[in-house]
């Protein structure tokens, strides 16, 4: 017989909500999550992460103009809403977070973008903990952009059950990249180069 381990919920989200609030306020120099019940802490990007995000928000643009990429949405994830990203990315059409929030829901968000920092959390953050809470979420598509690795890798497929992505295919910087439907287009990762340490 397997015994699972029960997950530790640190506080309530609607806890969490309050207090991200107040100090987001106070301080522009982090932004925090909560995500497997654990409340994370977001710090300030460099250059580079900003430059790519703006790489990638024209590559929207030009491909889908009916699209937004907006790099400040947090969204609601996990199975039941109850986690609580800020993905670098949430590509959904144009509109679609008017009127919901600080927390968007989900529903309709097409793909969501995570470009690792150079911070000792990006590991256990960006690549294990983010892409299983978007694909729980329902999120048909999730990029990760790993500054680390040099690579660019497209998650898709959320498994219904819970699993995460059933499908992912990494690609190093310099190749061309599909982002399958329903966002339908291809990226040229070249200029990714010119963004690592």
């Amino acid at each position: 017989m397997t015994v699972m381990a029960e997950r530790t919920v640190q506080m309530p989200v609607e806890e969490f909500e309050r207090i991200a609030a107040l100090i987001e306020r106070e301080t522009e120099s982090v932004r925090f999550e909560f995500i497997d019940g654990r409340i994370g802490v977001k710090g300030m990007t460099d250059g580079a992460h900003g430059a790519i995000t703006m790489w990638l928000v024209r590559q929207c643009m030009q491909a889908r103009p009916d699209l937004d990429l907006n790099p400040t949405q947090g969204l609601k994830v996990e199975e039941y809403g109850e986690g609580r990203a800020r993905p670098d990315g949430v590509l959904a059409p144009v509109d679609h977070f008017d009127g919901q929030g600080d927390w968007g829901d989900p529903e309709g968000v097409l793909m969501t973008v995570e470009i690792t920092s150079y911070d000792s959390d990006t590991d256990r953050r960006d690549r294990h903990e983010k892409p299983p809470a978007y694909a729980a979420a329902g999120i048909p598509v999730h990029l990760l952009i790993d500054r680390d690795a040099c690579t660019v890798t497209v998650f898709s497929e959320p498994d219904p059950d819970g699993g995460g992505y059933r499908d992912s295919h990494t690609v190093k910087f310099g190749a061309r990249v599909s982002l399958p439907a329903p966002v339908g287009m291809e990226l040229d990762t070249e200029r990714l180069k010119k963004y690592v340490r």
